[in-house]
């Protein structure tokens, strides 16, 4: 039966009608998205009029309101102006773009560098470059939605593992044409569960196979590793990995993206990616942002410190509460909960205990593991984290999830 014999057009329109999901949870008072923020330090903001401890940002080192890179910016903006008005192909490349480029490979400890205007674009546009028709990408499946979308975009064949399954990797690369140009994407840290990748694994099995190997390091670049220089830092093997991504929009504090690896690879992604040819450029204020950002970063490495001590303090702590918080290593602590309203519930709870996180419901994560992901900066005080802890126990005990004992009460699978 067709939608003439029904008496009703097809409306492409239909999908966005039907949806009502955000109403009834808007209509329950438990939405917890889209939540306005009008003053913030940082590691506490105000929303709807409540003074809350920012959980929940990825403002890993504290940076977002340093008076340095607030003037940082604002000399940019006096110089420059507030945009580029083109791209970084025609109009849109400053003299700042190119130290930042020079200033991140040299970092990185790799030949090359090419910006992005975002992180997302960084990946989708030199994913869909450097894969094409006739070539295979083998993807985690808790990869980055930006990941999944440039392989859409590239019409490479894409072959999704198991997440952080190195055996299942290894056998589907068994089965593959040895002639064939081969690509392992992976996030170096995942951003819900806060695990790094087995970077030593991959390593091994991209050689093993003739693959090269990409990391997307937005959630570890400024966070792990020597210096700050990402999951694969972490293990000693930065020059064993082929191409390494990253994020302004976490710890540098402002916005854009960049990718590095051996000059010929990034000329090409850089004359041949839609992301980067066809978008405008970084704003003056962002790049003059990252630059004073991977100053500190150099210089201030007690911020690193700070936020590993901090980050396993708060994953100690929610374990020793009996929260099931996975295999994070790094200031990404997800806190399982179980089923999306119930979520949603413990949320708004925690919101009126004064601490802001973020809920996270299928399908970012699978069915019945809804869970809260807390984040840290550096620049929590214990005071902050001590109050995470207590709101935690407090909104845990009260929804069943954990008992008085510091036992949970929930499956944990």
């Amino acid at each position: 039966m067709n939608n003439t014999q029904l008496g009703k057009k097809a409306d492409i329109f239909n999908k966005a009608f039907s949806f009502t999901k955000a109403e009834e949870v808007k209509s329950a008072g438990l939405f917890p998205y889209f939540k306005p923020l009008t003053e913030t330090d940082g590691t506490v903001v105000v929303i709807e009029g409540n003074k809350v401890i920012m959980a929940g940002s990825n403002n890993y080192l504290g940076l977002t309101n340093d008076e340095r890179l607030i003037e940082a910016a604002q000399s940019a903006i006096r110089k420059y102006g507030t945009g580029c008005t083109g791209s970084r192909y025609l109009n849109g490349t400053l003299d700042l773009h190119l130290e930042l480029e020079e200033k991140l490979a040299a970092f990185m400890e790799k030949d090359s560098c090419v910006l992005f205007s975002t992180g997302y674009q960084t990946n989708e546009g030199s994913i869909q470059t450097i894969a094409g028709r006739n070539d295979e990408i083998y993807s985690d499946k808790d990869n980055h939605a930006c990941i999944v979308v440039g392989t859409l975009c590239s019409n490479a064949k894409t072959i999704r593992y198991a997440h952080n399954d190195m055996d299942q990797l290894r056998r589907l690369l068994e089965k593959s044409n040895p002639e064939t140009g081969k690509i392992i994407v992976s996030d170096g840290v995942f951003s819900m569960s806060g695990q790094l990748a087995n970077v030593p694994e991959l390593v091994k099995i991209s050689k093993q196979f003739g693959a090269r190997l990409y990391l997307d390091d937005a959630h570890a670049i400024g966070v792990v590793g020597d210096g700050g220089r990402g999951s694969a830092s972490v293990f000693g093997l930065n020059d064993e990995v082929d191409l390494i991504s990253g994020t302004f929009s976490k710890s540098f504090a402002s916005l854009g993206g960049f990718i590095v690896g051996e000059r010929p690879v990034i000329e090409y992604i850089r004359h041949n990616s839609p992301a980067h040819i066809f978008s405008a450029s970084m704003p003056p204020a962002n790049a003059a942002t990252v630059l004073k950002a991977l100053e500190i970063l150099k210089e201030e490495t007690w911020r690193l410190d700070r936020l590993e001590t901090i980050s396993n303090y708060m994953r100690q702590g929610l374990k020793e509460l009996g929260f099931n918080v996975w295999t994070s290593r790094t200031p990404i602590i997800p806190v399982v909960i179980g089923e999306m309203m119930d979520c949603f519930r413990f949320w708004k709870d925690l919101f009126e205990e004064g601490v802001y996180a973020n809920a996270v419901v299928p399908p970012a994560v699978p069915l019945g593991q809804s869970l809260i992901r807390t984040s840290y900066s550096a620049t929590h005080t214990d005071d902050h984290l001590n109050k995470i802890l207590e709101a935690f126990y407090k909104i845990g005990v009260k929804h069943g999830i954990i008992d008085t004992n510091g036992q949970s009460l929930i499956d944990p699978s």
